[in-house]
């Protein structure tokens, strides 16, 4: 494949490579368990083949703290799904993430408007305990669900920690999901105790969410509580009519209670997370509290490489599985930087001030954002301080070669980069990076520990260097433990179990070269299909970002005459226009650098393109709407107005 050629970006020293926790790590297992491996991919293979081994030595090399130690380590480990892990044991999620009491600063808030908060692990640990007191008094009990509308603050850590330290569920949207998008989550779960912001600011504007907590406490009926996190300062008393607590009021803060951690089983359900519900009511996936905890600190340990002197901050909402997979960094006593508002607001450059600003250490965004840092011209190794910065995560969709030269380009030469994917379906990763190997230009770098990914086609066959489906092909402690109100687990089963029985299935188009590197080509329901010839839409995503006059775009296949055709939608840079010669220029660059099959048999010009709440193009949804096919939850999309662009085009019927 042409990515196997790619350039070589970056790799560690020989000391970076013994000082990483993942050597650590290695050395402690030929102690251990008098097994020695001369690099990853030995020690990958034996984190497969013997799991049980392999996950009882990461609950002892990351120190999980439980009251209760587990008896076996993997029950029915032949059942895929139905496998138990870390039998017998007893612990508390919160903690493990509260392990220490030291004055050093936890988590530093900041928020668009200016507004920079600090807390320490030792005053985080006061408010949690003040927290969950203050639950405990409202009833709220071990499986009870505890639902966030909150932007990304300290508060929505504080709240979530104290949640699971009772042994309540928690769940969270980020508040600019709008009323039917909240409801069509938090409605299926029915929550005891809401915590809602007043607003929040985004791109120069103080957005009111009075309205919108109002008429959702209005509408769901299970709420027993509402608390009122003042972001903005928009009303001081909670909901319009009073009827909330001010968060500072609802804490108990005299004499400072007790913090409780209810020592719970390792499968005691901890999130409620949310599919995109582009295709339906979004689906209520239930992550368990031991999974979660050990698969974070594996991956945060020994493939992020992180310590207690890093800084951390990672782009995202309290919508987005990257919230639960940065707070989870706790527990490795790691600096957490938090931001809320726009990436873009005032300038470009924004992220990146607060970077140096903060002392940013390991820097997580997503894959559009990096494109579009590139085509608004920001180049940080030359306008910021940024020597800290040791590397940077994309994740989101994935990210282009062209992405991968304009970092050790622009933003810094000497920089681990890490394109890592997984999901909100296990709330980490299948494929992420690696301190101790290479960087290869347009590649993942490596498999995750003890996940047994492989790439199947459609018969079922392991395959390298050719595209297939991404398949887990053996239990891991993330995936789910259930979704919410599932009977007999038959939405389960066929979300992951359907294409390749007893085999998980994550819907990912991919492929692994000889390297054992990944490139991620798409989403296999969104794959096209010309005559015949699988495509990933990344391909032809891949071959457009040389184009400076697109500003987005989205690629679909329309069935035609008994096959199907490729259809290319973009949105153009204010002032340019969709001539004959882009038009030629696009198609030839595709299929230079592809094949003919690539090339979009139409090429339109649209004013926008679809997104999910969490950025990414829908593409399922624009290939509904020229089939005319029902789309069943708008309210799942960003900007659902943007649908109507792409209705009745007359392009399309010749």
């Amino acid at each position: 494949m042409s990515e196997e050629s790619g350039k070589l970006l970056w790799k560690p020293t020989q000391e970076q490579i013994m000082n990483s926790n993942l050597q650590r790590f290695m050395e402690t297992l030929s102690d251990t368990h008098s097994v020695s491996f001369s690099n990853y991919n030995e020690l990958h293979k034996w984190s497969i083949d013997d799991p049980e081994n392999f996950w009882s030595a990461v609950w002892t090399h990351t120190g999980i703290k439980s009251s209760v130690n587990f008896t076996r380590v993997l029950v029915e480990g032949d059942k895929f799904p139905g496998a138990r892990w870390f039998s017998g044991a007893r612990l508390n999620y919160a903690e493990n993430l509260l392990r220490t009491s030291e004055e050093k600063v936890a988590v530093i808030g900041r928020l668009e408007d200016g507004t920079r908060t600090t807390i320490t692990h030792q005053q985080l640990y006061r408010r949690v305990a003040q927290c969950a007191a203050a639950m405990r008094r409202k009833g709220v009990t071990n499986g009870d669900r505890v639902a966030g509308l909150l932007p990304n603050v300290i508060e929505s850590i504080i709240a979530m920690l104290a949640a699971s330290s009772i042994g309540a569920i928690w769940s969270s949207c980020s508040p600019d999901f709008g009323l039917s998008g909240v409801l069509d989550r938090f409605g299926q779960i029915k929550p005891k105790l809401l915590i809602a912001c007043d607003g929040y600011f985004y791109n120069g504007r103080t957005v009111n969410c009075s309205q919108l907590v109002t008429e959702l406490c209005n509408q769901l009926k299970s709420i027993q509580c509402l608390v009122i996190v003042p972001v903005t300062g928009i009303f001081k008393t909670a909901g319009t009519d009073g009827s909330g607590i001010i968060f500072e009021n609802f804490l108990v803060t005299e004499n400072t209670p007790k913090l409780v951690f209810e020592q719970l089983p390792f499968d005691h359900p901890l999130f409620i997370m949310y599919s995109s519900g582009t295709t339906g009511a979004p689906k209520c996936i239930v992550h368990g509290a031991g999974g979660t905890l050990i698969q974070h600190l594996k991956e945060h340990r020994l493939h992020v490489n992180l310590t207690p002197n890093d800084r951390m901050f990672f782009f995202t909402t309290c919508g987005w599985m990257m919230w639960n997979w940065l707070v989870s960094a706790l527990a490795s006593e790691v600096t957490l930087v938090l931001f809320d508002g726009s990436p873009f607001y005032p300038m470009p450059k924004s992220l990146f001030d607060l970077v140096e600003e903060e002392k940013v250490t390991v820097f997580g965004t997503s894959a559009k954002y990096l494109a579009a840092l590139e085509r608004h011209g920001v180049k940080p190794s030359e306008t910021h301080n940024i020597t800290g910065l040791r590397s940077v995560l994309s994740t989101g969709s994935p990210l282009s070669s062209r992405s991968f030269r304009y970092i050790y380009r622009n933003v810094k030469s000497n920089i681990s980069l890490a394109s890592i994917s997984g999901g909100t379906d296990i709330i980490s990763c299948f494929v992420l990076g690696n301190p101790c190997l290479p960087i290869w230009e347009g590649e993942i770098q490596c498999i995750g520990l003890g996940m047994a990914v492989e790439v199947w086609d459609e018969y079922g066959n392991s395959v390298r260097e050719q595209k297939g489906e991404l398949v887990c092909t053996k239990p891991f402690p993330s995936a789910p433990i259930y979704f919410w109100d599932d009977k007999q687990n038959k939405k389960y089963l066929a979300t992951y179990f359907d294409v390749f029985p007893g085999i998980w299935a994550q819907g990912d188009n991919a492929e692994i070269n000889s390297r054992l590197g990944i490139v991620i080509h798409g989403r296999s329901d969104s794959t096209l299909n010309p005559a015949g010839v699988r495509i990933g839409t990344a391909e032809i995503y891949r071959q457009l970002e040389v184009f400076d006059e697109l500003l987005d775009y989205v690629c679909v296949s329309q069935i035609w005459e008994g096959d199907e055709r490729v259809i290319l939608f973009v949105v153009l840079k204010e002032g340019v226009e969709m001539t004959a010669e882009l038009r030629s220029s696009i198609c030839s660059t595709i299929r230079e650098e592809t094949t003919p099959r690539h090339v979009p048999k139409k090429i339109i010009a649209v004013a926008d393109i679809p997104r999910t709440m969490n950025g990414k193009t829908a593409e399922l949804a624009v290939r509904k709407i020229l089939h005319n096919e029902p789309i069943t939850n708008i309210d799942a999309l960003a900007n659902p107005e943007s649908l109507s662009l792409f209705r009745n085009l007359i392009e399309l019927t010749k």
